[in-house]
């Protein structure tokens, strides 16, 4: 079953500014698992489904920091349908996530956002 609508990622379904991760990070909840951290928050009339991304250094360089990020990004654009509206989501990376395969990691989001129940 193929949902309809678009499959892109604009920046306008990104959490860009510092206070958007810092309230989701005060007033939501998380969900911990051994490669990612989700953080979310229920936002009153915020529309789609927005989320964030964070790599910190303690993984590794620029580039490990950046391709975790990428990959992040493709799993919830691809997944973005099946999000309930109205979240926010802050997902940070993990040390073990720099060493993880595409799939692990997909793996690892679509059980933590069963666990906080934000997939449809």
């Amino acid at each position: 079953m193929a949902p309809t609508g678009s499959f892109s990622f604009p920046k306008s379904r990104r959490l860009t500014k510092a206070s958007e991760y810092e309230q989701v990070k005060r007033e939501g909840f998380a969900r911990r698992g051994k490669l990612l951290m989700l953080n979310v928050v229920a936002v009153e009339n915020s529309g789609p489904c927005r989320a964030g991304f964070i790599a910190s250094r303690r993984i590794g360089g620029a580039v490990v920091r950046n391709r975790v990020r990428r990959r992040l990004r493709e799993i919830v654009r691809q997944h973005q349908h099946e999000l309930r509206e109205g979240f926010w989501i802050v997902l940070v990376a993990r040390r073990d996530a720099a060493d993880s395969s595409y799939c692990a990691l997909e793996h690892e989001w679509l059980r933590l956002a069963k666990r906080a129940s934000i997939l449809l």
